[in-house]
């Protein structure tokens, strides 16, 4: 049931989920509301969030209300539209070589005052995992260490993509043996942590927070995932553009809570992937989605890809 209210906040819901066919999701809970990412997190209580997962609008102009508009008409603009290749629609990707340097100053501003929000409302020890590319990574990675996070790694994830490995354009014959960019076939996912005073154990046992949970008692959560392209079958679920796959957003929730308590905050949920793991993993969370379109993406895939039984 969606619910109106004043403020930043324009639309909420909040869904139970009960022991799924699966066994899962026993008696945990999720939030998702419509409004600004900011202006929600600046209306939290600080210290109330254990772990920020987020596929954030890293260029920025790919999600405005003119370059969306354009996607949806499938018109380009920001966002290339691939060939069909074998028979099927490749998902769209955005034009991040496009930007400025107008608009790259603007975005270090932006992820700046995310960082500052973020390093707020995390508890003491509380991890940020957050998406970018290869070409964007260091204007996204940097704001977070100025605005007080600690840089603790990053998690690469090994997949193929479309972008890079083009020959010039023009020249395909004459140029042959020639690639503009290398292609790329990895995405890295940033990885901070709130400091916090004393010991690592001493901050898990008050706050549950300051550490990653083990794949195992014999392995630890490691920085590189293998990872396919997200299926046709979670895209026809949830049909968001840059829709990140259940097998991948599982590893990195399940690590992000190391006592397997506390709250994840998804501030640019997109259609819900975060949420959806995280409720799949019987674990709770909120998400956040300035998109009406994708905020209902979000409301009716959530528990759709949540219920998905996908590859350990």
């Amino acid at each position: 049931m969606t619910a109106r209210m004043s403020g930043a906040v324009i639309a909420a819901l909040t869904h139970h989920m009960g022991l799924g066919p699966d066994g899962v999701c026993r008696g945990m809970s999720y939030s998702i509301y419509l409004a600004d990412a900011l202006a929600w997190m600046a209306a939290r209580e600080p210290d109330s969030i254990h772990a920020v997962i987020t596929d954030p609008p890293y260029g920025l102009r790919e999600y405005s209300d003119l370059e969306v508009a354009k996607l949806r008409a499938g018109k380009g603009g920001r966002w290339r539209q691939p060939p069909r290749l074998g028979g099927h629609q490749r998902a769209p990707v955005p034009r991040f070589t496009v930007l400025s340097k107008a608009e790259r100053a603007e975005l270090v501003e932006f992820f700046g005052a995310f960082a500052r929000a973020a390093l707020r409302l995390l508890a003491p020890g509380g991890h940020l995992f957050i998406a970018s590319n290869p070409l964007l990574s260091h204007l996204v990675f940097l704001p977070a260490v100025e605005a007080g996070f600690e840089k603790r790694g990053e998690i690469v994830r090994l997949v193929q993509t479309l972008r890079g490995g083009d020959r010039p354009k023009g020249a395909h014959a004459e140029l042959a043996d020639i690639t503009v960019m290398p292609r790329s076939q990895w995405e890295p996912w940033g990885l901070f942590r709130k400091p916090f005073k004393g010991r690592v154990q001493d901050n898990l046992r008050t706050y549950g927070t300051g550490a990653l949970r083990r794949l195992s008692e014999a392995r630890p959560f490691g920085d590189v995932i293998p990872s396919s392209p997200t299926r046709a079958s979670e895209r026809a679920l949830c049909p968001h553009p840059s829709l990140k796959p259940q097998a991948f957003m599982r590893q990195i929730v399940r690590a992000a809570l190391p006592l397997g308590r506390g709250v994840i905050l998804d501030p640019f949920m997109g259609g819900g992937a975060t949420i959806a793991a995280a409720a799949a993993l019987g674990l709770d969370a909120v998400g956040v989605e300035r998109d009406p379109v994708f905020y209902q993406l979000a409301e009716v895939g959530i528990p759709r890809l949540a219920a998905l039984k996908v590859p350990s």
